[in-house]
């Protein structure tokens, strides 16, 4: 019975392709292997209206907003840019706050900080929870303050 020595390492790229007729590194011949269109182009090509060729890495850095034109408005309009949440999110993402820093828990509740947010009254509540917002609607207030908490408006 024969055994065989398993490799432990192995060895990096460059010097694996070192010797006699590699030159190229794999890449057949060196002209094939010089210039930005050999990796897709340079900078940001290729990511424009038609763009299936860096697709994901766009998505990867800015998001699903990047492409096409979001809502309808005249060059005066502004743009309602408020941040809104809803009570079920704050409620379910809450473990995840504490971790962030953005809540903690006390012997009271959760204090909350969501300074820039406005709090919509969508979902239950169960814990209570003291937030602290930019705005609340009426009905994320009645809910709070059934449960015992409270949303302080900034």
């Amino acid at each position: 019975m024969i055994k065989f020595k398993m490799k432990t390492k192995k060895r990096k790229r460059s010097t694996r392709m070192h010797g006699r007729g590699m030159g190229t590194h794999g890449y057949g011949a060196r002209k094939k292997h010089k210039k930005s269109g050999h990796s897709g182009g340079a900078g940001m090509s290729g990511s424009g209206k038609r763009a299936d060729h860096k697709k994901t890495l766009v998505l990867k850095l800015y998001g699903h907003k990047y492409f096409g034109k979001q809502g309808i408005t005249s060059k005066k309009t502004q743009r309602d840019t408020r941040k809104r949440i809803n009570l079920k999110e704050i409620e379910f993402n809450i473990e995840k706050y504490v971790k962030k820093g953005v809540a903690k828990k006390t012997k009271d509740g959760f204090e909350i900080n969501l300074k820039d947010y406005k709090i919509l009254g969508d979902g239950e509540v169960k814990n209570k929870l003291f937030i602290t917002a930019m705005e609340a609607s009426q009905s994320a207030i009645e809910k709070v303050k059934k449960s015992g908490g409270e949303i302080k408006l900034k």
